[in-house]
């Protein structure tokens, strides 16, 4: 395994990550969006080093959070910050291809499914040489629909799953939720600064619901100042640890 940093979230958190296996803004922001409830049995499809299951445990406290990630780096990574956090027993990494987790996780039994998925289409976008980078960035080991097939599979009727995207492939991402029965319901996009345009955005499908999308207003990164906005202070815990 690569050397090992440690990184602390606040709280009494840690991640554990590699120079192959770390995280950015946008698995913070994707926390945030998902909002788990304290009842919740929630999946991270494609965890990395398990920063999504981390944040949402630490922003939320749900039951349970499933962590699936293909590298075995990335899954010994994520167990490693189970550990330093405390959470064993409520969080766990599972080390699987999230096409074959027959078997390995119940159908219909998850509240809420998540996924930072690859934002690089197949044969788009310059290739990283790192393997694990290339894995984590193009869609080479698994596409958006092969996700939202997962997180049908996964949730319970009415369940939600939360996945952030760029702009641009905004019509792959709606074509794959309703050709598995995720019905879009909330769609947030995410700016710089007030006169940028999006660099991403988070969306919620729910599982065989009615159509009816709420457009969410924009969430800017920083106001007009440069300086880091309200909310965004607020997502990081900069204002304060959530200890719910």
């Amino acid at each position: 395994m690569s050397k090992i940093a440690v990184e602390s979230l606040g709280g009494g958190f840690f991640a554990a990550l590699s120079k192959d296996h770390r995280f950015g803004t946008d698995a913070f922001l994707l926390a945030d969006f998902a909002a788990a409830k304290h009842k919740d049995q929630a999946v991270d499809l494609g965890t990395g080093c398990g920063i999504i299951p981390l944040l949402l445990y630490k922003m939320y406290r749900p039951a349970h959070i499933t962590g699936v990630e293909l590298q075995p780096e990335a899954a010994a990574l994520f167990r490693a910050s189970a550990a330093l956090s405390g959470l064993q027993g409520k969080v766990t990494p599972v080390c699987a291809d999230l096409r074959r987790l027959e078997g390995l996780l119940p159908a219909g039994k998850f509240d809420l499914v998540t996924c930072n998925p690859p934002y690089e289409a197949p044969n788009t976008g310059k290739l990283n040489d790192s393997a694990a980078r290339r894995l984590a960035r193009h869609e080479l080991s698994c596409t958006i629909g092969d996700a939202c097939a997962a997180a049908f599979r996964l949730l319970k009727t009415g369940g939600r799953f939360c996945l952030c995207q760029r702009p641009g492939r905004l019509a792959d991402v709606m074509d794959a939720l309703r050709a598995h029965r995720l019905e879009p319901k909330r769609l947030r996009f995410v700016c710089q600064s007030p006169e940028r345009e999006p660099w991403l955005f988070l969306i919620e499908g729910r599982k065989d619901r009615k159509p009816g999308l709420s457009v969410l207003p924009n969430l800017w990164m920083a106001g007009a100042d440069g300086r880091y906005s309200a909310e965004i202070l607020h997502i990081y815990g900069y204002d304060k640890d959530v200890t719910q």
